[in-house]
């Protein structure tokens, strides 16, 4: 079964093919400014051409959103592609994840269900390094433990750059020293080093609350630059998120 899977989120959209488990073609377009139905229409259909995915073999379209103003929107875009509506999914979607909250945002939700599918039998953290950087952990039995919610490091990034005069625009990635002696390095360590020593924290914290080893799976934007840099992050997967949300959906 062909399956198009779509997790709108405050940065961005993200596309997944999925031939039945397997995502084999994934992409992303910028989330703001928000887009008409008609504007999204047209972007989504262009995309489908360069990818070569044909409308009328899928089966299936799965949607989460934590972007409520583009939920009607994206829905509307979908229905004039594909002739049907998408199949949206969130915290109320049964799976083998109890939520245990109102207020779980449907990414974290689907983060709980992709790490309880692919990795049963053991506690879970998935660390998400979106527009928010969130901890989740998920229990063996499919219990949710807890999250935390922090400042999304590039989010923090932009708020530094934009109230400060000389501070530049900088490429987060691993600097050359951990003591820099140019702005850009001192930056870049500020930014690598200190959101590590978080995460870190985080995954200590959490193990210690849980009392257990946890298995820890990193996703979302920037989580290639911190997985190299730790060996308490045991799996980086940028599609985490999708493939929660297919198996939220695939069903229904």
């Amino acid at each position: 079964m062909n399956s198009i899977v779509i997790n709108v989120g405050n940065s961005n959209i993200r596309f997944g093919l999925f031939d039945n488990d397997n995502c084999d073609i994934s992409w992303v377009i910028n989330t703001k400014p928000y887009r008409t139905a008609d504007e999204l229409y047209v972007q989504i259909l262009m995309l489908y051409q360069t990818y070569k995915v044909d409308p009328e073999k899928i089966e299936k379209v799965i949607m989460g959103s934590v972007v409520p103003q583009l939920t009607k929107i994206m829905s509307s875009a979908i229905r004039k592609i594909h002739g049907k509506d998408p199949v949206i999914v969130d915290r109320t979607t049964f799976s083998g994840v109890q939520a245990k909250s109102k207020q779980m945002g449907t990414d974290i939700y689907a983060n709980l269900v992709a790490a309880q599918n692919l990795y049963p039998n053991r506690k879970k953290i998935v660390l998400d390094f979106g527009t928010a950087l969130t901890a989740s952990c998920v229990a063996e039995n499919g219990e949710t433990l807890g999250v935390i919610i922090a400042p999304g490091i590039i989010t923090s990034l932009n708020s530094l750059i934009s109230q400060t005069a000389q501070l530049p625009e900088i490429e987060l990635v691993k600097p050359k020293s951990v003591l820099g002696l140019d702005t850009v390095t001192c930056m870049q360590s500020g930014m690598v080093y200190g959101f590590l020593g978080m995460v870190e924290g985080f995954i200590d914290r959490i193990n210690d609350e849980v009392n257990d080893d946890c298995f820890v799976i990193a996703t979302g934007g920037v989580s290639h630059v911190y997985k190299p840099l730790t060996d308490k992050i045991h799996i980086a997967d940028r599609l985490h998120t999708l493939k929660g949300l297919y198996f939220l959906g695939k069903d229904l």
